[in-house]
């Protein structure tokens, strides 16, 4: 909901802050006195197109800020928040300037966003009737899902959604198959002699860096044998340290009886060093003995590495990747050998997937069905007290091809009238007139208002071209439509003007030349007034205040 709107240099308004309350609020005032700015600065805040000639002459800036409260949860505003990553908290503040070189800037609670994030949003928080033609329920495109809301069979739709998808995933299989089936046929013999080369050569991960590494220990391998030679000499023979550290244990064990064990430590200590020196002796000699001098096996290994490089380069892959291609190899002669049995088994599949959809596609059309025969029996009761008594309105539900199903189901919808006895029914954006396009719009949205979707409506001067019981009913079915959501109108009509729960005159004043235009909510004295001069005229009488009297008590 619209809370406050605050404009600053727009055309004739200088600085003007506004605050609005939920129902049907009214904004009247003579023509020319700015209820066009009024509008147009708040479509700034909804992401209208901003031009420098809105600026107020004299100024170098605009700026606009409207605040609207969050819907409830679970309204689309917060998915899309989500996904622009948009931080609502209590509300939503929408500020936008543009200077007089064209540079704008725009804010989302201090965020700033781009014109396109701006508009979308807009789009979930205001709906505007009588100045965008292809918005809301004038285009057929969301005609399905405003009938969906209006019908409340979320289930229906989850069960169809969820049967769609299946259905797709089961079709997508089929078709992968069909298409691996048909490039494995293609290269059969190929994949049979590739799979005999690759089985024979036995590729195993990580081999490469094995067979390398034992390549380069075979290459300095008499390196090795002269260094491991030397340890052992070394430990053996030059000082044969083993000998002395068992000298060295047997005069410590005297000496440790001597002194009844002082010595324990010192001598764990040599028995360990000893256990040391005999495993690093034993393992020097099994080293020496691993080394091995065979030019065969060097040559074995080398012929081993070409033979995993010269296949690694033809199946484009790496050495450890080949037992990889191996597996899907095996793979696409095992779907050959599966042959139409196991393609025959998907069909299958696929086509109790295929019926499931239709089933609950079905059930969901069925609803729809139902749904629109009682929209169009509520919205015909609103349209003979509109004087459309003659008029026909039609919720059309019709199968679409095959190739349009999706996970909405099978269903085109598409809002239908026809104005006149006997003539055809049509879009209902193209049918009907402005006055009576504003009319079917209102006897909709009476009976849509509950459904969800925008919180603010705006109608600007829905009631043209219209007076007396047809003015009364429009003001009645706007007033109730209030009860839903917040309503804003620009009116001329003091009819409509009395049904509103707020009223805002829009007023112009010049002084030195300097024209600016004003905007007030009315006390209920001077709405009275108002309502009376706009029956009246330039002059107000008594008698247009006994009847403006009416009007309000009414």
């Amino acid at each position: 909901m619209l809370c406050s709107l605050s404009i600053r240099n727009v055309v004739l308004i200088d600085k003007l802050d506004l605050e609005f309350s939920s129902g049907l609020s009214v904004l009247t005032g003579e023509t020319g006195a700015g209820k066009s700015i009024l509008l147009d600065s708040l479509g700034l805040a909804l992401g209208n197109r901003a031009e420098t000639s809105l600026i107020r002459k004299g100024e170098d800036k605009l700026s606009v800020t409207a605040v609207f409260s969050l819907p409830e949860q679970g309204h689309p505003l917060f998915d899309f928040a989500k996904e622009y990553d948009l931080d609502l908290e209590d509300e939503i503040i929408i500020k936008r300037t543009l200077d007089t070189n064209g540079k704008g800037k725009i804010f989302i609670n201090d965020q700033q966003v781009s014109l396109k994030v701006l508009k979308e949003l807009g789009r979930f928080l205001v709906e505007v009737h009588g100045q965008f033609d292809n918005q809301g329920l004038l285009n057929p495109t969301l005609h399905r899902g405003i009938l969906d809301g209006y019908g409340q069979y979320k289930a229906e739709q989850n069960t169809v959604a969820e049967k769609y998808r299946l259905y797709k995933q089961a079709v997508q299989k089929r078709q992968d198959t069909e298409k691996n089936l048909a490039e494995a046929k293609q290269e059969e013999e190929n994949l049979r002699c590739w799979v005999d080369e690759l089985e024979k050569l036995k590729p195993v991960a990580g081999e490469q860096e094995e067979l390398s590494a034992r390549r380069t220990e075979m290459m300095n391998a008499e390196k090795l044998l002269e260094n491991l030679n030397t340890a052992y000499v070394s430990l053996t023979q030059s000082a044969d340290v083993v000998s002395a550290v068992r000298h060295a244990q047997a005069a410590i064990e005297r000496a440790n009886r001597l002194v009844q064990g002082k010595f324990d430590i010192l001598a764990e200590s040599l028995e360990q060093t000893l256990i040391n020196a005999d495993e690093s002796l034993r393992q020097i000699e099994e080293a020496s003995s691993s080394v091995s001098l065979s030019q065969s096996e060097i040559d074995n290994i080398e012929q081993r590495l070409f033979a995993l490089r010269a296949a690694a380069r033809k199946h484009q892959v790496g050495i450890d990747d080949l037992p990889l291609v191996l597996e899907e190899m095996r793979q696409k002669l095992s779907t050959i050998e599966l042959g139409e049995d196991g393609l025959n088994e998907l069909l299958k599949q696929e086509e109790q997937a295929k019926l499931e959809y239709v089933k609950a596609a079905e059930a969901l059309s069925e609803k729809r069905r139902r749904a629109a025969a009682d929209l169009d029996w509520k919205v015909m009761a609103e349209l003979p007290p509109l004087k459309m008594e003659k008029a026909r309105f039609v919720t059309q539900v019709e199968k679409l091809p095959e190739s349009a199903w999706n996970e909405q189901g099978f269903d085109s919808v598409t809002f239908t009238v026809s104005t006149n006895p006997n003539s055809p029914q049509g879009p209902l954006n193209k049918i009907a007139s402005g006055g009576e396009l504003a009319r079917f719009m209102l006897a909709l949205k009476v009976n849509l208002a509950a459904c969800g979707g925008c919180q603010t409506m705006i109608f600007d001067e829905v009631d043209a071209g219209v007076g007396g019981a047809t003015a009364q009913a429009v003001g009645e079915r706007l007033a109730r439509l209030g009860q839903d959501v917040q309503v804003l109108l620009v009116t001329h009509s003091p009819q409509v003007a009395a049904c509103g729960k707020h009223h805002y005159k829009v007023e112009k004043k010049t002084v030195d030349n300097v024209t600016t235009t004003y905007v007030r909510e009315l006390s209920p004295e001077e709405r009275h007034e108002e309502i009376a001069r706009m029956l009246a005229g330039e002059h107000i009488t008594d008698e247009a205040r006994a009847a403006a009297k009416v009007l309000l008590s009414a």
